[in-house]
């Protein structure tokens, strides 16, 4: 949870989300708005996530728009992304690419125009090279991004920022990256779902046995969206210092387990098919220094999030319905 001084210290700050209607960005301006600020939210899709936050119905790519809204800004949360499932990133990778550099070259330079006080980025992990556990470092000379297209454009805005602080000093633009993230919110499209809605909606299709690709050896870092909610306010409060952190859950699941996990309170019968590739063998994430400079500390269970998830799908399975669909044309 959120301590009283970080909490107060948002109190009547003019706060912008962009992406705030998706699982992040959703916990963030709830969090905001029960702390007294004043949320407004950015975003395409069709929904109202809360009676005191402010929604805009517009896009990110049109840089104009992005300076009327960050005009008047103490805070700056850029959550905004596309999300996907592995098959559409290698299908469709403009749709990733073009978008998300243009969200984040234009949100990133508006706020600067507009003087905006405190700003936090939300990257990824596939901004990294691949790799089994992930460390935060400082060390610029880093491969290639894992996830290609979406990777590099992350990666691209960490670099802006880097830029302003260097030119600028705007030592309190912070960036954070975040894992597997799952929660209420989730894009449940079973065209591009990742794998733990996939996995729900599968299972809420009566799919019996439910295959699932690979051996169930593969290790995953899955982060409850509070939690990297919470850890996203963290950033922006404490800053970064000019470091990229980890938000992860920093606890090693494998597919097997997952499933093991969601059948503790699900009834469902499964099997795995070790003829399919299992994808990368690890990804964990290393959080000790979010821990350290920005108190970084998730909570939540595996299993009390996905008892939370499966429980917010069941009242709000159609909502993807109403969500920005990119790779729709």
């Amino acid at each position: 949870m959120l301590d009283k001084e970080l909490l107060d210290f948002f109190k009547s700050k003019n706060c912008l989300v962009t992406g705030g209607t998706g699982m992040i960005g959703r916990e963030i301006a709830i969090i905001l708005a029960n702390a007294g600020a004043n949320v407004r939210v950015i975003s395409l899709d069709k929904l109202k996530i809360h009676k005191d936050v402010d929604h805009v119905y517009g896009d990110l790519t049109n840089f104009e728009f992005c300076k009327e809204q960050t005009k008047d800004m103490d805070c700056v949360f850029h959550v905004a992304g596309i999300k996907g499932s592995v098959k559409v990133t290698i299908e469709k990778p403009a749709s990733f690419f073009v978008p998300l550099l243009m969200f984040n070259t234009n949100v990133l330079e508006a706020s600067r125009v507009n003087n905006v006080q405190k700003l936090v980025y939300t990257s990824s992990i596939g901004a990294y090279s691949s790799n089994e556990v992930f460390i935060e470092s400082d060390d610029d000379d880093q491969g290639s991004p894992m996830d290609m297209f979406p990777g590099w454009a992350k990666r691209m805005a960490e670099m802006q920022i880097k830029a302003y602080q260097i030119q600028y000093g705007l030592d309190d633009y912070s960036i954070v990256r975040p894992c597997n993230v799952y929660g209420p919110g989730d894009n449940f499209d079973p065209e591009n779902a990742m794998v733990i809605p996939s996995l729900m909606s599968r299972i809420r299709s009566g799919e019996n046995p439910m295959m699932i690709w690979g051996d169930g050896s593969a290790i995953r870092d899955f982060a409850f969206s509070r939690d990297v909610a919470i850890g996203t306010i963290q950033a922006l409060f404490y800053g970064s210092k000019g470091r990229y952190l980890n938000l992860g859950s920093g606890k090693a699941v494998t597919i097997k387990e997952l499933v093991e996990t969601l059948s503790n309170f699900l009834d469902f019968k499964y099997e795995f098919d070790s003829t399919k590739s299992s994808g990368w063998p690890k990804r964990l994430m290393d959080i000790s220094l979010a821990k350290e400079m920005i108190r970084y500390n998730p909570s939540t269970s595996l299993e009390e999030g996905l008892k939370e998830t499966w429980e917010w799908f069941l009242e709000n399975n159609d909502e993807y319905l109403y969500k920005k669909n990119y790779f729709k044309k």
